[in-house]
């Protein structure tokens, strides 16, 4: 305990004063999605639409990569040197693979990707492309003068391998080879890299290869350096790719004469025709369209892509040689593209074959729960749309987080449409419109959120702005109004002071009369709080109230010799030799002080003579002596007091202690 000494010819002195305390149509577009590729180098690629599968060869690596539709890498199949030509089988079970270094075809399991068979073409045969036509697996070899057809039978005991089957000795090299199920017994056939463009049509119908037509730039388009070609799926025609013409031609199988022409920009170097017909062109083109897709028989592109740049050049990406290939659906185009820095990427084109569609959603910004409201929109491409087009219209909520389907909205003739909803929940809510496309249309997908207000909820505190004495334990009651399904409520209590954090006390449902009750123990000015985290239908509130704790102090004076009642209040009596110690014990708080006032009755009234602040030690203690020599006959009182800040600290609330009366005698 602090004991300090007051001098009592100052603390005893009459003062007479007052003392205050205080998506796009046939324009250029980018790909849906890309994802890079583990490759030194492309060969060629396939679809396989059974096991939703990408098969890539790589020759530089001696690998095939094999993806999924979204471009990510699943397997690779190694120890395939050279590997340049792909083929997948008919039932999509197996794909033949043609490795040049290795002298081979090899089986591979689509759907295992691993190889489960292989057959050696022979010493100076090391194969570069494959193709399926009359039974039989068909594949070029030969360089240098030697360039060659030879073919096996893939189903059989004894394949039954035979080379030179191009008797006419056409190729100077490994000539790049296509057929089609609608021609099943005809083999179409062209030079690479060469100019002019040489062409020439097998019929393998009886399993050897007999020459039908051939041609020296056909068409007389002046074309040469062939990259790719593809047969048409009725086996009518042969499309090419060469960097010169600066389109894709088109050549009757029967003669090889022209047939028409895709049109699309310099230096053609892919092309894969879907199922159906439709037509995938691809070009070297830094700073053009680098695919561009037709539908059979048409001129002009009815889409087209133009990549990105991912490099370091000034121009972008460009597609890979013999780099497109179809799903067989025809609900993705798959392309191979390369920037300078030799890394490759899988571009995968959603329904390439459709026009483009532009789907608009607009919501007010904010709405009123309960209220109706109007989506509205445009549908746009550049193709009509039938009469009676319909968007469908989903809402997603609180209520509804998986999404709520509402119905449709029927497209005007200008493309327009409206909706109009009542939602009932508040909070964001959004509307996604979608329109599932047709034959001729992509989908489309477009969203609009709305901020709906929530119904103000209802929510009270009981003993606002009460105060009480320490350690009181005080019941606080929330009162909840109407709410939709959440009944729940928090009562916090957040004790003044940092050393105290705000602590939750209780929470629970409300009663049957939307009351929920907690009791505290009050040592401090509290803030109490009750909330309501909400609802979907009603908002979330929180009140506070502030509560307010007197500090619990008592006093005691000695040294006196006697106490008696006198003028209705107790007094002590001190002899004018003894020094009066008034001692004080408070509730303690780091730093706090207390105020110690002494007052004399003088001229009908009690005046102050002294006050002053004063430390507790860490218990909360201290002791002062009022020494010197007292005045003998008049009437003193004093007291010890928390005053809020004052005293050091704002923890409690003001709380005077109790008078101590005293008198001195001789």
């Amino acid at each position: 305990m602090h004991r300090r000494t007051l001098s009592a010819a100052t603390t005893l002195a009459v003062l007479f004063s007052s003392v205050a305390l205080v998506a796009t149509g046939a324009g250029s577009a980018v790909a849906d999605s890309s994802t890079t590729l583990p490759l030194k180098s492309t060969g060629d690629i396939v679809v396989d639409g059974v096991h939703q599968r990408v098969f890539i060869s790589d020759p530089t690596a001696g690998q095939v990569v094999v993806t999924d539709y979204a471009g990510t890498v699943v397997a690779t199949v190694g120890s395939l040197p050279g590997v340049h030509g792909l083929e997948l089988s008919p039932d999509s079970g197996t794909l033949y693979a043609a490795v040049h270094d290795a002298t081979a075809i090899v089986a591979i399991d689509t759907a295992t990707a691993t190889e489960n068979r292989r057959w050696s073409t022979g010493q100076g045969a090391g194969p570069a492309y494959v193709a399926l036509a009359g039974g039989k697996l068909w594949f070029s070899y030969g360089a240098s003068g030697d360039g060659n057809i030879g073919s096996l039978d893939p189903n059989a005991t004894d394949p039954g391998l035979t080379l030179g089957q191009d008797t006419s000795r056409t190729f100077y090299e490994a000539p790049i080879l296509d057929a089609s199920p609608g021609a099943p017994g005809t083999l179409a056939a062209g030079a690479p890299g060469q100019s002019p463009v040489e062409l020439a049509v097998y019929d393998v119908s009886s399993g050897t290869a007999t020459r039908t037509a051939y041609a020296r730039d056909p068409g007389d388009t002046g074309g040469g350096n062939l990259q790719d070609l593809a047969v048409t799926p009725d086996g009518k025609g042969v499309v090419t790719a060469s960097g010169a013409p600066y389109y894709q031609p088109v050549y009757k199988l029967s003669d090889l004469s022209a047939d028409g022409k895709y049109v699309t920009n310099t230096y053609p170097n892919a092309v894969d025709i879907a199922p159906n017909g439709d037509v995938a062109a691809g070009t070297f083109s830094w700073y053009d369209p680098d695919v561009h897709v037709f539908k059979p028989g048409t001129s002009l592109p009815l889409k087209q892509y133009d990549f990105p740049n991912t490099g370091t050049s000034s121009g972008s990406d460009t597609l890979a040689p013999a780099g497109l290939a179809w799903a067989p659906d025809e609900s993705k185009l798959f392309a191979i593209s390369q920037n300078d820095d030799n890394v490759y990427s899988l571009r995968i084109l959603d329904a390439p074959a459709k026009t483009s569609t532009t789907l608009t959603a607009n919501a007010p910004a904010t709405a009123t729960r309960a209220k109706s409201l109007t989506l509205t929109g445009t549908l746009s491409s550049s193709a009509a749309f039938p009469a009676g087009t319909k968007v469908s219209v989903t809402r997603t909520d609180d209520e509804s987080p998986s999404g709520k389907p509402l119905g449709t909205a029927t497209v005007a003739a200008d493309g327009s449409y409206s909706f109009t909803d009542t939602p009932p929940a508040g909070g964001k809510v959004t509307y996604t419109v979608r329109y599932a496309g047709d034959a001729d249309h992509a989908g489309a997908t477009a969203s609009a959120s709305t901020t709906v207000a929530k119904t103000a909820t209802t929510l009270t505190l009981s003993n606002d702005g009460k105060v009480y004495d320490y350690g009181r334990d005080v019941t606080f009651t929330a009162h909840l109004g109407t709410t939709y399904k959440n009944r729940t409520v928090e009562i916090w209590a957040d004790p003044y002071g940092s050393d105290k954090p705000n602590a939750l006390v209780k929470k629970g449902k409300v009663n049957s009369a939307g009351d929920l009750s907690a009791t505290i123990r009050l040592t401090r000015d509290t803030k109490v709080s009750a909330k309501f985290t909400g609802d979907t239908r009603y908002a979330p509130k929180t009140v506070t109230n502030s509560v307010y704790t007197r500090v619990k102090v008592s006093t005691s004076l000695s040294g006196y010799y006697k106490s008696a009642t006198a003028w209705n209040q107790k007094y002590f009596y001190f002899r004018k030799s003894k020094d009066p110690v008034h001692n004080t014990t408070m509730s303690m708080y780091p730093g706090r002080k207390y105020q110690l006032r002494v007052q004399r009755y003088s001229d009908g009234a009690w005046r102050t003579t002294t006050t002053e602040y004063f430390a507790l030690d860490r218990y909360g203690k201290d002791a002062a002596t009022l020494d010197g020599t007292p005045p003998v006959g008049p009437r003193f009182r004093i007291r010890s007091s928390y005053i809020d800040t004052k005293s050091g600290d704002n923890v409690n609330t003001t709380t005077y202690g109790a008078w101590k009366y005293f008198v001195f005698t001789r």
